[in-house]
């Protein structure tokens, strides 16, 4: 399958703590692969230098065979690859509809936008992913009422406003009800194979990513420790030992 996105050599520093070591690995287009690794093991620093928060020390990332090494954050985002956070960026005193509806690219003109009129095909557009989401019934609800998991699902929804071909995701189910996660996990995979965009994953619940991922690498210590399909890195003795500590 042809990469969509390109990770080569990638080195990112903080002071004199090494976050990412020659990090290479590649997303196919398409796909839905994994990022796994236990606390400190330098996950989240990839997602952002992959998207431009960190500029890298060395090495490249190619998104559809285009350099975005340099790129801001804001220019990497319109070519079409976003990512959503552990932590939910929401705007608690909107609207759910609010929400959505300056999510849409180019209305990011500050607040005094969430009171205009948006064309009815924004409209219609935010109502349709609410209701891909299940949150249609509380589209009028303010986001901060939400439970977590809940807004978790609001700003899925609001980065696909964006329409974006690749979308990464840090740890989608992290303080999800347990009841809420399969519901998630079937959002994702719906995302993936009806609307088509490509996933890139970071989780630490073991049972959603073996489910979600086809590929999965595995960070330790800021290195690429292993790669390879479920099956394979479920039973991997390297990455049991960083998960367990063991060395």
């Amino acid at each position: 399958m042809t990469p969509i996105l390109e990770v080569s050599g990638v080195t990112k520093s903080f002071g004199g703590v090494v976050a990412n070591h020659n990090i290479t690995l590649n997303v196919p287009e398409g796909s839905i692969t994994g990022l796994i690794g236990p606390n400190g093991s330098g996950k989240t620093t990839l997602f952002n230098s992959i998207v431009g928060f960190h500029p890298i020390d060395s090495g490249s990332v190619t998104f559809e065979e285009r350099d975005i090494s340099r790129l801001r954050v804001a220019d990497v985002a319109r070519l079409g690859l976003l990512r959503t956070f552990q932590q939910t960026r929401i705007y608690g005193k909107m609207s759910c509809m609010q929400n959505m509806e300056i999510s849409v690219p180019h209305t990011h003109e500050g607040l005094r936008t969430m009171f205009s009129k948006y064309p009815p095909e924004v409209t219609e557009r935010a109502e349709e992913l609410l209701e891909f989401v299940g949150l249609y019934p509380k589209r009028h609800l303010r986001a901060g009422e939400l439970s977590f998991g809940q807004q978790k699902l609001l700003e899925l929804a609001m980065a696909l406003m964006n329409g974006p071909k690749l979308l990464l995701l840090d740890e989608p189910t992290a303080g999800v009800n347990p009841v809420l996660i399969n519901s998630l996990i079937d959002r994702l995979k719906r995302i993936n194979s009806e609307i088509g965009i490509t996933l890139f994953v970071i989780e630490h619940n073991m049972r959603v990513i073996m489910d979600l991922a086809v590929h999965i690498y595995c960070l330790a210590h800021g290195q690429l420790l292993a790669e390879g399909p479920p099956d394979e890195i479920r039973t991997d003795q390297r990455v049991i030992n960083a998960y367990l500590g063991a060395h």
